[in-house]
């Protein structure tokens, strides 16, 4: 998977199209990423003592990778990932400025 924990993203569909965020889970196995303060959902949390009211809270569900491009660093632009090796390491680099990501 392309994309990284703390990884400035921008979302390319889906009813958050167009906003930006930042990574903060990464989940390879299933191909989808965890993002701050998107794609929420509403959960209701049941009263833990008695008196107290029960209450909905919003969390963030993870977004599909597919739905999702990575904001290059240097020039700003979304961009797709590629990789370069440069003596037996391999840096992840920006497909529009050929910098590293």
């Amino acid at each position: 998977m392309k994309i990284k924990k703390n990884d400035q993203i921008i979302v390319i569909s889906g009813k958050d199209k167009g906003k930006k965020a930042k990574v903060l889970q990464v989940f390879p196995a299933k191909a989808k990423v965890l993002l701050e303060n998107l794609n929420m959902r509403k959960k209701h949390i049941k009263p833990k003592k008695s008196g107290e009211k029960g209450e909905m809270v919003q969390i963030p569900v993870p977004l599909d990778a597919s739905n999702v491009k990575l904001v290059c660093s240097k020039c700003g632009q979304p961009t797709r990932v590629g990789y370069k090796i440069v003596a037996e390491k391999k840096f992840r680099i920006c497909k529009k400025c050929q910098q590293e990501v």
